[in-house]
């Protein structure tokens, strides 16, 4: 069978927000001074904790005076990406910068990430795949618990490979499977699997859902993601280095993936989902598809139309963020 005529067998895609103004909205959990749930008693026995990854430590920098009102953490695996988020959060908040001056990445004495704040709002880039935002996620979060927030948000942006979807579709991830189709984040320590659970924050995601509007030139879905450990193999593509599977196995395994209600494949939502659990906060993922993987393995829509595809998520995310800061743009 084709992969181009995968799609025709496939049941109906979830409804988007303009299908959904009658449905219930649900309701968000409001902060109430909620801090970051540490899960490490051996913090408390360092004398000076050195977040490498983000050039930042508990002795060298006043953590407190530094990031104390942060609300809002939102990563995206591109530096370029998240700097421009940060500039166009400024905007959209209506920040105040004195002259002469700018955003900088805070994290520029290391070339792992880059880290910028606009008022309440961290900007972090965390890299490709699993341990990439598994390193970020443990230092930004010793980071918070430090400058003793509370009541801070999370949200995944980044783009993805769609399932049934047209290019440019916002998917809000409602669950996260990994590539065995399992609701759990498995993780080795210690010679064992430890498996944790990946739950997110439903009032999170109907009030994001709802951040959507009338006229915008793009549809925002719900809908399950399938995070993998891989790009080629992993993701069922026929045109990496190494391919051991025929195109009728990698169709049988995207319509599994589709019918199970997976709309998006991408690398990092488990591990965030997981430690967004551990560490009790909320969290969400939102990703921009930029192809329909039914369809086709590789991007070529034109340069220009994935950067237009790749801002959609921070549009739904800074329309969330200025609702919760009363801000009307």
């Amino acid at each position: 069978m084709s992969a181009f005529n995968a799609i025709n067998d496939l049941k109906e895609p979830k409804k988007t927000t303009r299908d959904r103004k009658d449905d219930d909205e649900g309701e968000e959990e409001e902060g109430n001074g909620q801090r970051i749930q540490v899960r490490n008693k051996h913090l408390d026995e360092l004398e000076d904790d050195v977040l490498y990854h983000l050039a930042l430590s508990t002795k060298a920098n006043d953590l407190v005076a530094m990031f104390n009102d942060v609300k809002f953490v939102c990563l995206g695996g591109s530096p370029r990406r998240m700097e421009e988020f940060a500039f166009y959060m400024w905007q959209q908040l209506k920040t105040d910068i004195p002259a002469g001056q700018t955003l900088e990445n805070i994290a520029r004495a290391t070339d792992r990430y880059a880290m910028y704040k606009v008022g309440p709002v961290l900007s972090l880039s965390h890299g490709m795949g699993v341990p990439s935002i598994s390193i970020l996620l443990h230092e930004v979060m010793k980071l918070l618990h430090y400058a003793r927030c509370s009541d801070v948000v999370f949200f995944r942006m980044g783009t993805s490979g769609g399932l049934g979807l047209k290019p440019g579709t916002v998917v809000i991830t409602e669950e996260v499977l990994d590539g065995m189709f399992q609701p759990h984040f498995e993780i080795q320590i210690l010679g064992e699997i430890v498996r944790r659970p990946v739950t997110l924050d439903d009032g999170l995601i109907k009030a994001l859902l709802l951040c959507s509007r009338p006229d915008d030139d793009f549809d925002v879905v719900t809908g399950k993601t399938m995070c993998t450990s891989d790009f080629y193999e992993a993701q069922a593509r026929l045109d990496g280095f190494i391919c051991e599977f025929s195109e009728k196995e990698k169709v049988e395994f995207l319509k599994n993936a589709y019918n199970r209600g997976i709309r998006n494949i991408e690398m990092e939502s488990i591990c965030f989902a997981a430690m967004c659990r551990q560490a009790n906060v909320r969290g969400a993922v939102v990703c921009t598809t930029l192809i329909d993987r039914l369809l086709s393995d590789q991007i070529d829509a034109p340069a220009d139309q994935v950067k237009t595809w790749d801002k959609r998520p921070a549009v739904l995310i800074a329309r969330y963020i200025c609702k919760k800061m009363g801000i009307v743009n």
